[in-house]
This record gives C-alpha cells, structure tokens and sequence, in this order.
C-alpha cells in the first residue's frame, strides 16, 4: 500500500528512499538520452544560458515544500553543466588575480564542479581565450570605472557578447563568493523571458551622470546603471544596462544618443533568481 513506508519504521523509510533514488537516476538517463537527440538535431550551440534561466524560474515556480529552493538550483546547474559537457568540448576562462580566487568559486558555484576552466591575471587574457575558441566563456567582474574590460567589447572582431550575470541566485548563502560577475560568449545569449541587455557608447565629450541618464531615458533606453570612464586624452565611453532584451535591429539602438553617436548593443543576461526585474 501506498502508506506502508510511512508505518513500516527505518527500514521501510529507506527502501522507499532507494526507491525513489533509482526513480531519478532512471529519469536523468533518459533525459540524457533526449539531450543525445538534441546535439544531433544541428542545434547551433550547446551553451544557452536563457533557455537554463528559464527553465529554473519554471522550476522554481511549481517548487513547494521543505526542500530549500536554492537546492533545486544547485541540483540543476550540476546537471545542466553534465549535459552541455555531452555537446561537446566546454570550458571556461576566468579572470581572477585574487589569493582567495572568488571569480573561480562563482564561476564553479554555476557551471559545475568539474567543468574545465583557466585562470587568467587579467580580463584581457581571457577574453583572448574565447576570441581564440579556446574557451566558451570568459567569466569577468562586473563591469567599473576601475575595471573597464567592457571597453574591449565595442571594437573587437570578431565580436564577443555579454551572456549572462553571475551569481544567478541572488540571495547569498554565508560563505557564497561575495563577487558579481558576467560572462561573454561568442554567441549572442538567447532570451530567458525576463532579461537586462548591455549598451556601449563612445561619446566626443565629457558629460555629467544625470545628463547621460536624461538622455538614455528620452530615447526610450532608460538605465538601471551607468558606468562613465573618461580616460586623459580619449573619449568618454559609456556602459549603459537596461531592462529588457534588445534586438541589434531595435529602433532605440538606430536613433542618435548625445548628438551623433549610436548605442551599440554589447549583450545581455537573465535577470538573477530572487532580483526584482
């Protein structure tokens, strides 16, 4: 009967937990079976950090019971980096100068234990690795006046893109890596539903934060953050986030911004598990 476990004592409390534990596993080999079919159908990439995000908010949305939330996430990610890893070779670059190596922790805490990664000195040296395919991903702090990688983006060929933002579960454990982080991709990131997209700007001139916020918000691109570095002797060069997922095609990235100059778009990422969008 469906009850015995509940009344049956120790021993039928754990044959029943060996039976729902044999339940799982049968599940995720088909799954990875599905998954084998997947990377057969010429889907162009493996890596598809939108489609992973909402796959755990629709998780998340149906979850219920005693079962910490952010177990559902941890269980996932592990899976979901086992299955990319069956697609093909994935690693990752990490910037990461720091004895205590957070960039490192944050970038295993979503990609997986096991998944391959490089540690570089600098954001220069593991962007190299995705321009040079040696890498799917370069896992970046996020982004600074005193850290401007994010420069690199608006005049590299081939182009990198902005794919995600870590960490994506943004209530913090104690102990949790005390960073955050993006990554970018070759690729461009496909939309998750609930997203914030990256523009960059090169200006002529100097101008003041609020003024650059005006006028982002006038043509339709208001930001949630602003970063403004002002290098001697060049340019001011701006990186603007904003709600939403923008198209290379949308009409706000065609209409002139401080003058003359036209916001490229420099990527996105889903909007993190537990952030107000």
């Amino acid at each position: 009967m469906e009850d015995d476990w509940r009344n049956g004592g120790l021993p039928a409390l754990r044959a029943e937990l060996d039976r729902i534990d044999n339940a799982i596993h049968d599940l995720l080999m088909q799954r990875a079976e599905v998954v084998e079919h997947v990377a057969r159908s010429g889907k162009p990439a493996a890596f598809r950090p939108g489609r992973e995000a909402a796959m755990l908010r629709r998780l998340l949305a149906r979850h219920h019971g005693t079962l910490p939330p952010v177990t559902v996430v941890r269980i996932w990610r592990e899976m979901l980096a086992g299955t990319t890893a069956m697609q093909g070779g994935f690693s990752l670059a990490v910037a990461d100068a720091a004895p205590s190596a957070p960039f490192c922790q944050l970038a295993r805490e979503h990609f997986g234990a096991l998944t391959p990664l490089s540690v570089h000195q600098t954001p220069g040296h593991a962007l190299a690795e995705v321009s040079r395919r040696r890498a799917a991903g370069a896992v970046l702090p996020y982004p600074s006046e005193t850290d401007p990688w994010w420069t690199a983006l608006l005049r590299r060929e081939p182009r990198l893109h902005i794919i995600a933002q870590l960490p994506f579960w943004a209530p913090r454990p104690a102990g949790a890596a005390p960073v955050k982080a993006l990554v970018v991709g070759a690729t461009q990131a496909d939309p998750s539903g609930s997203d914030r997209s990256f523009i960059g700007i090169e200006c002529d001139r100097h101008l003041s934060h609020t003024r650059l916020c005006n006028e982002l918000a006038a043509a339709g691109l208001k930001p949630r953050s602003l970063v403004l570095l002002h290098p001697p002797g060049t340019a001011p060069i701006i990186l603007a986030e904003t709600d939403g997922f923008l198209a290379d095609d949308d009409p706000r990235l065609s209409r002139p911004i401080l003058g003359s100059h036209h916001p490229l778009l420099l990527g996105h990422a889903a909007i993190p598990v537990g952030e107000a969008a």
